[in-house]
């Protein structure tokens, strides 16, 4: 796959599928599944790392998770995450954390907003760096949003999301994740834009969907957001054959001869 194919895809009516993806042993295992592309998402600051927000990810955690997915899935389509205010000190230190990434052997960067750095966008696109959008909520403004809240429920706030999305297609992006919106938003900004936009709680009128590879496993029984689909019992798998090996082993079922050595 490869930035032509989104643009494809989507004049073809066929969905887009992509997935986080945060180190070499999940990469190697979607490296081998049908989901089209992969996101070295900002997430990983909370799902890897424990902390209360994206905020705490920075250039260097995201290029060194980059390259532990690109050894992986050495077969797929890999965005990587510009991280917080990296895009926002100035078009030297931008340049600077994208030549970073891509370095790290993602094939594109994302890049969350626009209003303030369109040109930092137009700039990077122009250096020859597919740049994916990314606008509704974006996690890094959280602290201006007050909370995680679904975005562009006030009248004219469609219109302006609009507006916006078509700044990032002017600005050269190939495509764009629309999060925590309306349904009926969604749909208006993807049949006005020629870019794809690939949905996480946009409703199913986007051209392709995106979950956090954690969350659509549920590895997080607290984790429960209207827009998630947990497609596994994830954490009550791995808890149960953790008890298990813990029980074999009191119980000296496990190794057996077969699991040792002459």
């Amino acid at each position: 796959m490869n930035v032509l194919d989104f643009y494809k895809m989507k004049q073809a009516g066929t969905k887009i599928t992509m997935s986080t993806c945060y180190d070499f042993w999940s990469a190697k295992i979607l490296n081998a599944s049908n989901v089209d592309t992969l996101l070295v998402g900002d997430s990983l600051a909370m799902v890897v790392h424990g902390y209360p927000s994206t905020l705490n990810a920075t250039v260097e955690l995201m290029a060194l998770h980059t390259k532990a997915v690109v050894r992986g899935a050495t077969s797929k389509f890999i965005v990587s995450d510009m991280p917080f205010l990296s895009f926002r000190k100035g078009l030297k230190d931008t340049m600077d954390a994208v030549e970073q990434l891509m370095t790290s052997g993602a094939n594109a960067i994302k890049v969350e907003g626009i209003d303030g750095h369109q040109d930092i966008v137009k700039h990077i696109t122009q250096s020859g760096v597919p740049v994916m959008g990314h606008l509704g909520l974006t996690p890094q403004s959280i602290h201006q949003f007050g909370g995680h809240k679904v975005q562009a429920t006030q009248d004219g706030a469609a219109q302006m999301l609009l507006q916006q999305a078509q700044a990032l297609q002017d600005a050269g992006c190939f495509a764009l994740v629309l999060e925590c919106i309306p349904a009926p938003v969604a749909k208006i900004i993807t049949e006005n834009i020629d870019i794809a936009t690939i949905g996480i709680g946009a409703g199913s009128d986007v051209d392709g969907q995106v979950l956090v590879l954690q969350d659509l496993l549920g590895m997080d029984d607290s984790f429960n957001p209207k827009f998630l689909k947990k497609f596994m019992s994830g954490h009550s798998m791995v808890l149960e054959s953790l008890n298990c090996f813990h029980q074999e082993v009191r119980n000296e079922q496990f190794p057996t001869r077969e699991e040792s050595y002459k």
